[in-house]
């Protein structure tokens, strides 16, 4: 069957130079050119494009292109013999140099100085920070005494633009985070800063705002008079592997929840923009977040569980303690599970539960979003096990198996009437086919094009922050947690259970 369907063309962006720093690193080889790989395949770069990678590795620009050919083709089943012989051999180049250093600077100056006289190009430039948190007030303090980033520059008649990405984590706390704010927009305009999270890049994310605005059918019902509560799941199969250095120190919460889960929720339980402009899709995405009702001390010992995985299976596999993970001490407190009972008072959702779950070594690999509706007020079915009968369940697959489906109750065939719950069910590669698309390619685009509109902005960041500062709190006083608490290929500690069950509802694991 053909899709019906409203289609708007891809616009290549003008012309512009992505530098990347750390441009040696996993997240360049894994995500970053791959992505721009699959813009090219789908003529969505600009026709002027060019990539400067910066790190501290000693290459010249020949071997940087012929690393990233061979590491990309190791990733890449299928790759463009043509667009690699463009781009890679004419438009990659590579400055090592230390991001503290000043002459670093000023050689990328030159550098990029060189580039627009060579190719005949305006000199806009996204500036890529796939560099530790560390680094990023850095490299932008010294982007701007290099004149290479200018305040308010976008507004200038005919200036070239520059915009800078920040990957995650944006600070560790409220105070991190603040301060991290304050310094960027000291040096750049909030216009400027595009903060990333690849969840925004994945199709279902995308679609949870079609699905909602777009139907007339659904929104009427997305209220707290119809919906009894929603379950955010964000499952991983895989432990902390080589992570240990970093998450030892994040945690399940600091590394999951203000940032991919909170997107989730917002996108959930937003109310409609005025416009699908970036300011209006992100204010109300903000105010969501700070509708979130503040947890005191005895409110998160009953609405907050945590857990650490011990040793266990996985898929079949043996898996070790987290405590035995490199980098990670013998006595280790972070927590690798988390799992919350949240609410949101404004009208729509007053006394609504939001139940999120998020951890390490679980017996799927699952983020999912299920709304379940309130059970229907009068079922007139005598002689029909009533009691059997399940609510009605909407549940949005981010991944794997990306879709959404719709469970509700019907008759089964015969002379009685009984009833058994059935789907309906969509599913993004059945019906529009699968892509080799990773995330990161729509964001990547619309930074190009200067759409902040999948970025986050600084009062989301920090109300996200705010939000969970009472559970860091008190879990940061509290230190004789029986860790570890639930066996690798569970899910999760039996708290987590009960934090559902004594409100008589229950986690999905189908």
């Amino acid at each position: 069957m053909t899709p019906s369907s409203s289609t708007t063309a891809v616009t290549p962006p003008d012309d512009c130079v992505m530098v990347i720093f750390g441009a040696s690193g996993d997240l360049a080889k894994r995500l970053l050119l791959p992505a721009i790989h699959n813009l090219a395949r789908n003529s969505a770069l600009p026709n002027n494009f060019a990539i400067v990678g910066v790190a501290k590795d000693e290459f010249d620009s020949p071997g940087f292109r012929a690393q990233l050919v061979r590491e990309i083709k190791e990733i890449e089943s299928d790759p463009d013999p043509d667009y690699w012989k463009t781009a890679f051999d004419n438009g990659v180049h590579y400055l090592a140099g230390d991001f503290e250093d000043e002459n670093t600077y000023q050689r990328l100056k030159a550098c990029l100085d060189k580039i627009a006289n060579e190719r005949q190009m305006k000199s806009n430039c996204i500036f890529y920070l796939a560099v530790p948190p560390s680094l990023f007030g850095t490299i932008v303090e010294h982007l701007s005494r290099a004149e290479l980033v200018k305040k308010d520059a976008d507004g200038e008649q005919d200036a070239p633009w520059r915009r800078v990405i920040v990957e995650k984590p944006f600070g560790h706390d409220v105070e991190s985070a603040n301060a991290l704010n304050r310094k960027l927009q000291g040096l750049l305009d909030e216009s400027q800063i595009y903060r990333i999270d690849h969840y925004l890049g994945k199709e279902t994310v995308q679609n949870i705002l079609v699905f909602r605005f777009a139907n007339g059918i659904f929104e009427p019902l997305w209220n707290r008079r119809y919906i009894d509560h929603v379950q955010i799941t964000v499952s991983e199969t895989v432990g902390v592997e080589h992570r240990g250095l970093y998450y030892d120190r994040a945690g399940a919460l600091r590394d999951m929840v203000p940032n991919h889960i909170f997107q989730l929720l917002a996108l959930i339980g937003m109310e409609a923009p005025a416009s699908f402009h970036a300011d209006a899709v992100r204010d109300e995405k903000a105010k969501l977040l700070r509708a979130i009702r503040p947890m005191a001390e005895a409110d998160v010992r009953r609405n907050a569980v945590r857990g650490q995985y011990g040793a266990g299976s996985v898929n079949g596999n043996a898996v070790s303690t987290y405590r035995s993970a490199p980098h990670v001490s013998e006595d280790s407190m972070t927590e690798t599970f988390v799992a919350l009972r949240m609410f949101i008072d404004n009208w729509r959702w007053a006394d609504v539960p939001f139940y999120i779950r998020t951890g390490k070594s679980m017996p799927k690999r699952l983020t999912e979003i299920a709304i379940q509706f309130r059970r229907a007020p009068f079922l007139p079915f005598r002689e029909t096990a009533v009691e059997q009968m399940r609510p009605n369940q909407l549940v949005i697959r981010i991944q794997p198996n990306e879709g959404i489906s719709l469970q509700f109750e019907a008759k089964r065939p015969g002379i009685l009437v009984n009833t058994d719950s059935v789907d309906m069910d969509f599913c993004y590669d059945e019906y529009f086919g699968s892509n080799a698309f990773i995330g990161y390619e729509t964001l990547l685009y619309d930074c190009m094009i200067g759409d902040p509109t999948l970025f986050q902005r600084a009062d989301f960041v920090e109300a996200g922050w705010r939000a969970i500062e009472p559970i860091l709190n008190v879990w940061g006083a509290t230190t004789n947690e029986d860790f570890p608490n639930y066996a690798a290929g569970s899910w999760g500690p039996d708290e987590a259970g009960q934090l559902m069950s004594r409100d008589g509802r229950y986690w999905r694991t189908s």
